[in-house]
């Protein structure tokens, strides 16, 4: 199916109006998986024409995401990832482990951004960054397309990797995301020490039920959210 190429529209308008002169783009994958980490990647693209093909990394076959991923390591100004831990997940919820993995990859970039584009409409980033939430932004804005494609493909890697270790769970075809062949591999198994333990999908699990973590939400320390970060 066609779709129009994303645009520097976001980036232009927060120039024209607060003068942010390093605009990142800021996206998320593995919010949904019930293992490995949520991975956030902010992008800083300036306003120069992206690689033919970009935008939302869920719209591209995997074979093209990680051509494309290859092309904008050369081509963005500068990128950065960060990562919250299952445990991390467990402890504090996913909106504080979202902000935690992206704080951490801020951070991790060589300029502090004067803005940040955020994809969709709930800014679970806050003070005291400057942020513009866009709906779809994966798709119509080219840092935050950038983004979409460069965590995605890091974050598959990584699962790829753990997938050695733990071949029933095929993490290199699902990414720790819900599967059959994953349920299966619970169900038999049990979960691993990569797997989210406050997840409902224990409540479906008898023999493993016993577990499950429940966790009172805590906001990370501010010193915290600085750290570098979780690494497989």
């Amino acid at each position: 199916m066609p779709f129009e190429p994303p645009t520097h529209s976001v980036e232009r308008s927060l120039r024209a109006t607060c003068g942010a002169k390093v605009v990142a783009g800021v996206d998320e994958v593995g919010r949904g998986a019930w293992a490995g980490p949520v991975t956030v990647c902010a992008a800083v693209t300036g306003l120069r024409r992206p690689p033919a093909g970009l935008t939302d990394s869920k719209l591209l076959t995997p074979r093209r995401r990680v051509e494309l991923a290859a092309e904008l390591e050369d081509w963005v100004e500068a990128h950065a990832l960060g990562h919250a831990s299952p445990q991390e997940i467990d402890e504090m919820g996913m909106t504080a482990a979202l902000r935690l993995a992206a704080v951490r990859a801020l951070e991790a970039l060589p300029v502090r951004p004067d803005a940040v584009v955020l994809d969709g409409k709930h800014d679970y980033l806050g003070d005291p960054w400057r942020v513009r939430t866009v709906v779809k932004g994966d798709r119509s804005c080219v840092c935050v397309a950038a983004a979409s494609v460069l965590a995605k493909v890091r974050r598959d890697a990584m699962m790829a990797e753990l997938g050695l270790e733990h071949v029933s769970f095929a993490f290199g075809d699902n990414a720790g995301y819900p599967s059959p062949v994953h349920r299966a591999a619970l169900e038999e198994l049990g979960p691993t020490p990569h797997h989210r333990l406050s997840w409902s999908y224990l409540d479906g699990l008898e023999r493993w039920r016993h577990l499950k973590k429940e966790r009172t939400p805590v906001p990370p320390p501010l010193e915290q959210a600085g750290q570098l970060g979780f690494e497989f």
